[in-house]
Formats: C-alpha cells, structure tokens, sequence
C-alpha cells in the first residue's frame, strides 16, 4: 500500500492562504458597492485560483511569488468590493498628499505589472527558453506591458458594451490621462519585479530547479 506524501509546510501556507483568499472572496461578495462591478474585478481572481491548484504539481511557483500573488488578489476583491475609485484606504491616502483623486487603483495596476513580470520570468528561466538575465528582464517586462495594455482594452471594450455602467470598471476619476498612467504603473511595477526583486527570486528559483 502506497504511504500517502506528508503535507509540506509550504503547501500548509498555500492551502491557508487559498482558504483565506476564498473566505474573503465570499464576504466581498455579499453586498458589493456594484454587482457587475465587482465580477469584473474578482474574475482574474477566479481564473487564477484554479489554474495555480492545478498546475502545482507539474509547475509549482516560487514562494515569493506566491506570496506576491496572494497580495494581488487582496489588492482585487478590495477593488472590487467598494470600486477603485471609493476604497477607504485610498481616500485616507488622498487626504494625506492632497491628492486630486483616490489613488488605490494605481496601487492594482502596479501589481498588475509586478506579479506578471515575474511569472514570466520564471516560466522564461525555469522552462528554458530564454538565456541571459538581461533578456529574461527585458521580455518580462515585455510580457507584463503586454498584459497591462490588453487589460485596458478589455476597460475600453466594457465601456462600449455597457454605456454608463462601466464608470465604476473603468475608475478614471475624471483623469484625462489615467489609460497612461496605469501602464506607466505596471512599468514600475515589472521594473521593480526584474530588478530589486531579482537576487531573492533566483535563489528560490534555483532551489526549485535542483528539486525537480
């Protein structure tokens, strides 16, 4: 009879982290500020979810990934729950700069760059199909840009099927200039991820590759 694997401390941490992020997606669901609103926030968090639990087997992450993703999807069902644009946090922020708007969004667009990046990253390094750390940096952020300038079409393609309704989606906030803005953001973000995060993300990612 085969012994079943003893649970790892990191799948404990995962399996936590998963039944947090459920819970929280189940309270933020109850009584959003706007129903359509908040499904359109929250979906990559239910896209994501399923295809991490199913490829931990075959392609299991770094746990700083892991832990970054874990704060991206906070980031989303907070979003989603109140709308960018009302998030308390965010209100709080711009009354201590004397902002002109609520800046919470830009808080999502910089992890939408972030998290991309360094998923790139390792599916580039760990699968072998790109060599050097400058041009692993470079397409990462290729990669993550790519993604940031799709999720503003798809904010574009939502304001023309739904009319008025998207304002909230949307969250621009009357800035003429938030499409730029948000990608400048994911810029940061995916530069932040190649960069400073880079020597503590090759260590673990060359632990994974001597364990597989």
């Amino acid at each position: 009879m085969n012994t079943p694997h003893p649970v790892t401390p990191q799948q404990t941490r995962l399996l936590a982290a998963a039944a947090i992020l459920l819970v929280v997606l189940v309270i933020s669901g109850i009584r959003p500020l706007d129903r359509a609103t908040w499904l359109m926030e929250v979906m990559p968090v239910l896209i994501a979810l399923p295809i991490l639990a199913w490829s931990y087997r075959s392609f299991p992450l770094t746990p700083l990934l892991y832990g970054l993703i874990f704060i991206h999807a906070l980031i989303l069902i907070i979003g989603g729950t109140y709308t960018y644009a009302h998030v308390p946090a965010g209100f709080w922020v711009q009354d201590l700069f004397s902002l002109a708007r609520n800046p919470y969004d830009k808080l999502g667009h910089l992890w939408q760059g972030l998290v991309p990046a360094l998923v790139a990253k390792e599916i580039f390094v760990r699968r072998e199909f790109v060599f050097g750390k400058k041009m692993v940096a470079f397409l990462s952020i290729c990669v993550a840009m790519a993604i940031s300038a799709w999720y503003e079409l798809i904010e574009w393609w939502a304001a023309l099927i739904m009319g008025q309704g998207a304002d909230e989606f949307l969250g621009t906030q009357g800035d003429q200039w938030d499409t730029q803005s948000d990608m400048f953001m994911a810029f940061i973000g995916a530069t932040v991820a190649v960069v400073l995060l880079a020597k503590l993300h090759d260590r673990q990612i060359a632990r994974l590759k001597e364990c597989s």
